[in-house]
């Protein structure tokens, strides 16, 4: 009888052996370390004048919003590439409950996603601290340097892995429902982008409000912001809050259809 460990094994197995897996990991890290230095070098305290309100913070960590797309590919083929190799049927001939299978598969899925996505939030946090006090974000202009020991940027960067570790588990979840790769990828990008991109088309305030506040993306990235939070729609942990509501339902339901279909 296999166990739950050795579901776990095989997964990572499989998941290790996906071509794609690597470059996806890698992407994600470099774009988080490569968009913290594009932001910071762009950036000159002297062009504003005085009136520079930047959260350095939420700058540094802007990566993610292009990582998330590598993050929800790497998700999607966690689950689909079997159903794409026809691997699915001796997978669940191996490991009877379907349950297991799903388990291993997110387990593996977001023990990879969490490793990489610390290590582009660490960098781009080394990245913030060498760039932004050569460009004037200084302690005597009232900026402090990015650091790790600070509670706020802290609080950003666990939650900037958090957020990509929910985006995952969201993607991993649609590929249980959709099973094919392409659709797959579309729905996950929709649900990511949806309420941001007719939030462009909103002009009612009131309405504009309750869109950002319920939008995947919008709400889990109020975790980042560490100034300004008059601005925010939802509070920051309500927001990461809101995400996982949606990783958990959407996986729930993703559970039920891989109980209830054929192979």
């Amino acid at each position: 009888m296999v166990t739950f460990g050795r579901s776990i094994h095989a997964e990572w197995t499989k998941l290790r052996t996906l071509h794609s897996t690597a470059w996806l990991l890698l992407g994600t890290a470099m774009l988080m370390v490569g968009f913290a230095a594009a932001a910071a070098g762009a950036l000159n305290i002297r062009e504003c004048r005085g009136e520079c309100t930047e959260d350095i913070v939420q700058l540094s960590f802007s990566g993610v919003r292009l990582a998330q797309v590598t993050v929800a590919v790497l998700g999607v083929l966690t689950v689909t590439a079997e159903y794409g190799t026809g691997t699915i049927r001796p997978t669940l001939s191996a490991v009877p409950h379907r349950w297991m299978v799903l388990a291993s598969k997110v387990v593996v899925l977001v023990g990879l996603v969490a490793a990489t996505s610390a290590a582009g939030v660490g960098g781009a946090v080394l990245v913030g601290r060498w760039v932004l006090p050569h460009k004037g974000f200084t302690a005597s202009n009232g900026y402090h340097l990015l650091s790790m020991g600070d509670g706020l940027t802290r609080r950003a960067a666990v939650g900037t892995v958090l957020y990509l570790v929910l985006v995952a588990v969201v993607a991993a979840g649609i590929g249980f429902l959709v099973r094919d790769s392409a659709a797959a990828v579309g729905c996950a990008f929709g649900f990511l982008f949806a309420g941001t991109l007719a939030a462009l088309f909103v002009a009612d305030p009131h309405w504009l409000h309750r869109l950002k506040r319920f939008s995947p993306m919008e709400a889990g990235l109020a975790i980042q912001s560490t100034t300004h939070f008059a601005n925010l729609h939802i509070g920051a942990w309500a927001g990461v809050g809101l995400l996982a509501i949606y990783a958990a339902a959407i996986t729930a339901a993703g559970w039920v259809i891989f109980q209830l279909r054929n192979a």
